[in-house]
């Protein structure tokens, strides 16, 4: 199965944001190449909020291009099985932790977001990972910085589309 096609599966199954979800659906259906970061008309993203529910934090990295304050994610890769693979690898190697486990329910949410040309859009599909006990992040060549930030500080630093990530997350913890 290719990795638009696991997308399309994905995007079917999940329950929520139906009209977005549905902006997802169409554009795979109109680009053969939506999850590229070549499809200029905008293309699928993988992300994913990690999480440490014991200490009631997540960990958040300052994107290098966009100065704000986000989770880990990007764009997916040919050797990506599955937009969960892919969202694990990019949380993976932006916070340096190994061992982190997606959250079994699939993706939390969804966000398209505007990105500079040539690209017009991200279709970001956004999943909730685990930190294992005793994690210690690593900042990433993707990163100015790297950070915990307790729930209640989320809403301080980041954007909505974070907090509302936090919230969905927190709710399926």
């Amino acid at each position: 199965m290719s990795l638009h096609d696991n997308a399309v599966l994905v995007l079917k199954d999940y329950e929520d944001q139906e009209e977005l979800r549905q902006t997802y659906l169409d554009h795979l259906s109109v680009h053969a190449d939506g999850m590229w970061k070549a499809c200029e008309a905008g293309h699928v993203t993988a992300s994913a909020l990690v999480v440490d529910p014991e200490r009631g934090r997540v960990l958040l990295t300052l994107h290098k291009k966009l100065n704000l304050w986000l989770q880990m994610g990007g764009h997916c890769e040919p050797g990506d099985a599955t937009l969960a693979a892919a969202a694990l690898r990019e949380a993976t190697e932006e916070s340096g932790i190994p061992g982190l486990t997606l959250l079994p329910v699939g993706p939390v949410r969804l966000d398209r977001h505007a990105i500079p040309a040539p690209c017009h859009w991200h279709l970001d599909v956004q999943y909730a990972a685990l930190a294992p006990e005793g994690a210690v992040a690593e900042i990433s060549e993707e990163s100015l910085d790297l950070r915990w930030f307790a729930y209640d500080e989320v809403a301080g630093v980041a954007d909505e589309s974070v907090v509302r990530l936090m919230e969905r997350t927190r709710a399926a913890l």
